[in-house]
């Protein structure tokens, strides 16, 4: 009996015991291979000295002081480390306890710009199907996956969306990946046009699709042309790196490979590595520029800027920078894809195997030619991850991937320090429980 309430409320979870670089190991002893960082956070994997000091060091000094009386020296510091390698004209961090904080504080910072510059009539976000921005009411939402807004329907401020860049469901027949990227991207004008410029807030978006779609990558031109069209409109262009962000694709930050920076971008998951709760808002110097006329910016949360998930998040990424990770990140990156390409690429239940960086997934089908989804009641993305946790393999599969309602995919997110070791594991483990999920279901 558990007096928890568990996601799934008649939990048959193992209890993890402990866990050290890229194993978490059970109480009966069983090792399980964290190939997906739990939801892409444990990008160091677990039990890293340098991040465990840190935090032993924080304890000792300061674990507690409310920002409405104090700065400290870690948020500082942190603040600092951020921004100096943010994209252009980004200037000042908001620290949260996680993603969805930061992305209803991304809401609030882009309302509140245009009232404070007098322009009090916008009022739509326009985001896009099949994203997930994250579970609070704002960003449930702002989010496009409609199975997981269903049953909050009511609750939730109007919003607008568009499809997805999603090459391999969207690509027509003959066009050009370039073409497709500013088809897709012209979706975002046709919405502007009919809701009215004026009237418009801002465009959400994951750079590298997540959790609801499993790393979508966009098209070569689609997030520039998507700028282009904010900027025209005198739109904020919002991005969302909670999962995608920190190092995961290969570069710090993923929009760094599409050439852009946004207005305002969330950060979190990979920025703590898990060792604390901590997220984070950045934003472009106008918009602190704006709040700064105006007094200031009216929201707030009681853990805001917390020094022990400050402490964590900067000696998260003092070690990335230190022990060049982000070059493993793209060797073992591509290894990956390589490994998962020789074994799914003929696999007649994948059709789709894609991604950047440690940020990979594979999409199941019934049927590879028609790109049919499996019947969406036999839940074969919940099969695939319990047979991955029956031979000692943590991966992040989940539903709805074509249409919110049909489609499986699964997302891996190993921790940076994976090796060429692990990775074989993995993908041999991830086809041993796909091919016994597609069986059950056959």
């Amino acid at each position: 009996m558990t007096h928890i309430l568990h996601r799934n409320i008649r939990p048959t979870m193992p209890t993890a015991a402990s866990s050290k670089g890229i194993r978490i190991t059970d109480t009966n002893g069983k090792e399980y291979i964290d190939a997906s960082g739990g939801a892409a956070v444990s990008c160091l994997g677990h039990a890293h000295p340098d991040v465990t000091k840190a935090l032993h060091e924080q304890l000792d000094q300061l674990a507690y002081a409310h920002t409405s009386f104090f700065t400290t020296s870690v948020a500082e510091e942190l603040a600092d480390t951020l921004i100096k390698d943010a994209p252009d004209g980004i200037s000042h961090v908001y620290f949260l306890s996680g993603g969805s904080e930061a992305i209803e504080t991304a809401l609030k910072i882009a309302r509140q710009y245009f009232v404070e510059i007098g322009q009090p009539q916008r009022r739509y976000v326009i985001a896009r199907d099949q994203s997930y921005h994250g579970n609070t009411l704002g960003a449930l939402a702002t989010g496009g996956h409609a199975g997981r807004r269903k049953m909050f329907a009511p609750m939730l401020f109007e919003t607008h969306h568009i499809a997805p860049c999603y090459e391999y469901r969207h690509r027509q027949a003959g066009e050009s990946l370039e073409a497709y990227g500013e088809r897709a991207a012209n979706l975002l004008e046709a919405k502007i046009q009919e809701l009215g410029a004026e009237n418009v807030i801002a465009f959400v978006a994951e750079t590298v699709g997540g959790a609801t779609v499993g790393a979508i990558a966009p098209a070569p031109g689609y997030f520039k042309r998507i700028r282009e069209i904010c900027d025209r409109h005198g739109i904020l262009l919002i991005l969302d790196e909670v999962m995608c962000g920190m190092g995961r694709t290969g570069t710090l930050h993923a929009c760094e490979q599409d050439g852009i920076a946004p207005d305002i971008m969330t950060i979190a998951k990979g920025l703590g590595g898990g060792y604390q709760p901590i997220g984070a808002t950045l934003m472009q110097q106008k918009i602190f520029d704006a709040f700064d006329k105006g007094g200031n910016f009216l929201h707030g949360h009681t853990y805001v800027g917390h020094p022990m998930a400050c402490a964590a998040g900067l000696a998260v990424q003092k070690v990335i920078k230190r022990d060049k990770l982000l070059d493993n990140v793209k060797q073992m990156g591509g290894l990956l894809h390589r490994r998962l390409s020789e074994r799914f690429g003929n696999h007649p239940h994948v059709g789709d195997i894609r991604g950047r960086g440690l940020f990979q997934a594979i999409e199941l089908v019934a049927d590879r030619s028609s790109k049919t989804p499996f019947d969406a009641k036999r839940n074969l993305h919940a099969r695939v991850k319990a047979a991955a946790m029956a031979r000692g393999l943590m991966c992040y599969p989940s539903g709805g991937t074509a249409d919110g309602k049909n489609g499986d995919h699964v997302l891996l997110a190993p921790p940076f320090i994976v090796d060429a070791v692990a990775i074989d594991a993995i993908v041999e483990r991830l086809g041993d429980a796909v091919d016994a999920a597609v069986a059950e279901v056959s």
